[in-house]
């Protein structure tokens, strides 16, 4: 089982998380989509003897501790640790591209993402809102964010939106449509036959039988009704302050919150370095870390590697299940 890694932007510490983790050894056969010259260049800045194996062929086996497979693609420009550049935001989404392309054609079996400047690849006049939509577009999928730490997986109906937005947004439609990929990707990329999810209400108190808000009411609880009819094991609208508690929590496979601020918070509280970013969803298995570029980590050696390792065997995981 082969997985393809983007290390996502060069000025990051994605580079960095990489290389540290091949001086050590990696836990599965991986193939690196980036520029040689950027990961010799790394190497050196933090004082690391990786040897390079140029392919682009996925990999049948590990590589030795101290080697990496990488499938060569060019920069646009210079990189210097910590600084960003428009001229690398081409570079940064071809490699995301080929490497998802791959996928889609089956020669890799999964995707491990590393952390990108959405800010800079905007900069350099190319619209682009993110991983999640980037792979959705190409696969023409309709995406759904998870993040996952041991113990709790926690879906998203809305993602990145602003608040004002978010109850115009949650929709029958939408609601009915996140909780059967989550249902069905649960089942088909985590192996579980029949998945506990634990729905969130909008509002304080799940509404409050409708003196805090109407949207429990007119909107999830007659789709979760809907699809219970359907074989689907469904719990709530449950009120967001007492979901994520034992009583609950410990009988659940997975919560559906229904906003980004809902329900990562309490996920990060409980696991940050060690979350990983699902996109469910797609017709392959992607996961990601769950940090940024941290560029003033950059070049000097002491980025934690916790969630591209978590990411890595995630993906592992979810591939041999």
């Amino acid at each position: 089982m082969s997985i393809v890694l983007t290390p996502g932007d060069p000025a990051g510490i994605g580079p960095d998380l990489i290389l540290q983790e091949a001086a050590t050894g990696l836990p599965c056969p991986l193939l690196v989509m980036a520029d040689p010259a950027l990961l010799q260049e790394r190497a050196m800045t933090l004082g690391l003897e990786i040897t390079l194996i140029e392919t682009r062929q996925a990999p049948n086996k590990a590589a030795d501790p101290g080697s990496l497979h990488v499938y060569p693609v060019a920069m646009g420009g210079e990189c210097h640790p910590g600084q960003l550049s428009t001229n690398n935001a081409p570079y940064v989404l071809e490699c995301l591209r080929i490497a998802a392309q791959g996928c889609l054609r089956g020669e890799y079996n999964a995707l491990v993402t590393g952390p990108v400047h959405k800010g800079i690849i905007n900069d350099a006049g190319i619209t682009f809102s993110g991983h999640t939509e980037f792979l959705a577009e190409l696969s023409d999928a309709y995406p759904v964010m998870m993040l996952a730490c041991p113990g709790l997986r926690v879906a998203l109906a809305t993602t990145h939106l602003p608040l004002r937005n978010v109850s115009d947004t949650i929709t029958p439609e939408l609601l009915e449509k996140v909780l059967s990929i989550l249902h069905q990707d649960l089942r088909k990329k985590f192996g579980l036959s029949e998945p506990k999810i634990l729905v969130c209400g909008l509002n304080p108190h799940a509404g409050e039988g409708g003196h805090l808000g109407h949207e429990e009411q007119e909107v999830i609880s007659p789709v979760l009704e809907k699809l219970r009819r359907q074989g689907m094991q469904l719990l709530g609208p449950l009120p967001a302050d007492t979901a994520f508690t034992p009583r609950y929590l410990d009988d659940a496979d997975s919560v559906l919150a229904m906003y980004h601020d809902q329900g990562l918070p309490v996920l990060k509280h409980m696991g940050f370095g060690q979350a990983v970013n699902i996109t469910l969803g797609l017709p392959f298995i992607r996961t990601s870390v769950d940090h940024g570029t941290a560029l003033e980590l950059a070049g000097t050696g002491r980025a934690d590697t916790g969630s591209l390792l978590a990411a890595i065997e995630q993906a592992h995981q979810m591939t041999r299940g």
